[in-house]
């Protein structure tokens, strides 16, 4: 460590829920002095949400609690998802000049801007960390050039920066069989505050929150958190749900996107509309109530990298029913203690397990004491710890090599 504190510019493409609490925790480390710089102020206000289908206001403070700059993006035609969407130019005298110990990239490697901080900190010998949560070579809508052309892409990528945040130990495998030396990829826990969840929590009826739903406060009920997109395959959930017939229970989604219409065809189609609720985007102050409200999470994407519902569900007492094409959370689901991996696709063998865990309350509670004990493990202090390792990690990487 450097006398007083490491100076760390954190770049991040735009505003969202998950990342301010992060920050927060950041800012509030005697170890660190940071400084936020957004590339867009999407989801600092209203505005349409493409994935969501739906316009978007967060009803809590994003920009609270930390210190941020935008900088104004440049690009002709502005927007997420395209190369030359972020085009940041102020980036380069921000970095040059902010006497930083190292610049941490949040935004992805496919915008114009990350490739112009990473210039801007290699001119000043500033050591460049980036955060992957890439567990899987597979394209999202799989596409055969994506998938030839990435281990090309995405080792490069790693080998071009000092340190790598792996997003678990998925992250860190698939980075060092791309080539990326083990020393300088350190494994950062989950962002989210479990602390700070369950005190969230602790604000819910999980009983009011089911007559708001119009289902019986004993009922069994399952949740579907996510949005509504084919690779989250919210329909293998519905049919899954039907073909498992268990008596009394609700299925309900926590969600937007452009699958509802057959999410609700298929709901009829099945048979199980009476028993099904399909709550549309909820906002993030709601979220925890949902957990809480909910026998059993699962989530059956066949890509979903390292989403943080899981620790979500898991720090509200929930047991997960996950899928296995979800790596990176693979290794929280302890079998039959804390939860259940199925095979991705599979609606016999998930339809098996709700059959198996829904009407079986002793098993239930069982898998949420299980899921307590688990959880009483993770510690904000663990993911800041691992944070400020990756950072010291840089720092002692930049002076070996001036060494």
């Amino acid at each position: 460590m450097p006398e007083g504190r490491y100076r760390v510019l954190i770049l991040a493409s735009h505003v969202i829920p998950y990342g301010s609490p992060i920050f927060r925790q950041l800012a509030g480390d005697p170890r660190l002095d940071i400084q936020v710089a957004y590339c867009s102020m999407q989801g600092a206000e209203p505005g349409m949400d493409p994935e969501f289908e739906a316009k978007i206001q967060w009803d809590e403070p994003l920009l609270d609690g930390y210190p941020w700059v935008h900088v104004p993006n440049k690009s002709l035609r502005p927007g997420l998802g395209r190369f030359f969407g972020l085009w940041n130019t102020g980036l380069w005298k921000l970095i040059r000049t902010g006497n930083f110990d190292a610049v941490v990239i949040y935004t992805g490697y496919m915008y114009g801007s990350f490739w112009l901080a990473v210039l801007a900190a290699k001119s000043r010998g500033i050591p460049v960390v980036i955060s992957s949560d890439s567990t899987t070579l597979r394209s999202r809508n799989g596409s055969r050039w994506k998938e030839r052309v990435k281990p090309f892409v995405l080792g490069r990528v790693y080998r071009s920066v000092s340190v790598l945040m792996a997003g678990s130990p998925a992250v860190r495998d698939l980075a060092l069989q791309l080539g990326t030396p083990g020393e300088r990829i350190v494994v950062i826990t989950s962002g989210m505050s479990k602390e700070d969840w369950a005190a969230r929590a602790e604000k819910f009826d999980p009983g009011a929150v089911r007559d708001s739903w119009g289902v019986p406060r004993d009922a069994p009920v399952v949740l579907y958190c996510a949005k509504l997109q084919p690779w989250k395959r919210p329909l293998d959930l519905a049919r899954a749900f039907a073909k498992a017939a268990v008596p009394d229970a609700y299925l309900v989604y926590a969600g937007e996107g452009p699958q509802r219409a057959e999410l609700e065809n298929a709901s009829r189609e099945l048979g199980i509309a009476d028993r099904i609720r399909i709550l549309g985007f909820v906002n993030s102050s709601q979220l925890p109530g949902l957990y809480k409200a909910a026998d059993l999470f699962v989530l059956p994407s066949e890509y979903d990298p390292c989403p943080l519902v899981v620790p979500e569900a898991m720090s509200t007492g929930t047991p997960v029913l996950l899928s296995d094409a979800v790596r990176g959370r693979l290794d929280m689901i302890h079998q039959g203690q804390s939860g259940y991996v199925f095979r991705c696709g599979d609606i016999d063998e998930l339809a098996e397990l709700l059959r198996k865990v829904l009407p079986d309350r002793g098993l239930l509670e069982q898998l949420k004491a299980g899921v307590r004990r688990q959880m009483a493990s993770w510690s904000t202090s663990d993911f800041l710890d691992s944070w400020v390792r990756a950072i010291d990690v840089a720092v002692h990487l930049k002076e070996s090599r001036n060494g």
